[in-house]
Parts: C-alpha cells; sequence; structure tokens
C-alpha cells in the first residue's frame, strides 16, 4: 500500500507500518472543511493507541 507517508520510510528501507481505519471509506468529513476536532471519536481513539501500544509492545518483546 503506497499511500501513506509510511511508504516513503519503507522505500528506503526503514521498518514502517500504517494503520488505518480507512477513514476515507466511513467518514464523509475526512479531508474535508468539515474535517473539524468535534467530528471525531477520541474514546474510541484512545481505545486503538492502547491497542496498538499492546501489540508493539508485544511484537517487540519491549514492555513498560
Amino acid at each position: 500500500i503506497d499511500f501513506s507517508d509510511h511508504w516513503s520510510f519503507n522505500k528506503f528501507g526503514y521498518p514502517a507500518l500504517m494503520v488505518t481505519d480507512t477513514a476515507f471509506f466511513r467518514n464523509r468529513n475526512y479531508h474535508a472543511p468539515t474535517d473539524l476536532p468535534d467530528t471525531l471519536d477520541y474514546a474510541r481513539m484512545a481505545k486503538v493507541v492502547e491497542g496498538l501500544k499492546a501489540a508493539i509492545e508485544e511484537w517487540t518483546g519491549c514492555v513498560e
């Protein structure tokens, strides 16, 4: 998948990971003038970050 910022890192040999919720398919506000902070679900985003942290810790063996 080459449509995100991670691609440039991967292209030059740096490990890269793309995490997406495919917002552009589901969120009518994505990259539009109506894409404002009050349209986001912060509680859900926090849960995603917690899950990603746990997954990355497991993958890397680095646990806080």
